[in-house]
């Protein structure tokens, strides 16, 4: 992947993990700065055992303030980051594993939290989904009514 700009439509972006995400949380992070994207690291700063709640929890209560537009979260499936971002108001943290998972969770649910799970996917793939999600826009429309109910 080149260092060229990436066209996010979001300004603000946070990112944290746990202790198995924490290597792809590294990774995640570095390639947004080098593609010019402003990035606020939550942590973990070490791989030392942490419990993924508190950090999503930290990371979706800043979205829902809107301290930043959106969220990566990072653990070994993806799926407690996601369990526990969904448990506070306003946040829809989606699972993604592929390129429509990732695109449907912007563009039909207006997720506000990717999750990704380090175990299960590839780095590359990660990178690739992180991208699609920033460019992502929500479609609106007949969806709009739907998230309202959420």
């Amino acid at each position: 992947m080149s260092n060229i700009k990436l066209n996010s439509i979001f300004k603000t972006v946070c990112i944290a993990s746990d202790h198995a995400g924490f290597d792809l949380k590294e990774d995640i992070k570095n390639h947004l700065i080098k593609k010019n994207i402003s990035i606020f690291d939550l942590g973990p700063y070490t791989n030392k055992s942490v419990d993924y709640p508190d950090y999503a929890k930290k990371l979706a209560n800043r979205v829902k303030l809107q301290k930043s537009d959106v969220g990566i979260l990072v653990c070994g499936s993806g799926t407690g980051m996601a369990i526990s971002a969904n448990k506070i108001k306003k946040i829809r943290a989606a699972v993604c594993y592929n390129f429509q998972s990732t695109r449907l969770s912007r563009q039909h649910n207006n997720a506000n939290i990717i999750t990704l799970g380090s175990r299960l996917i590839k780095k590359k793939l990660s990178l690739k989904l992180v991208e699609i999600f920033l460019k992502t826009k929500f479609e609106g429309g007949r969806h709009l009514k739907r998230i309202r109910k959420i």
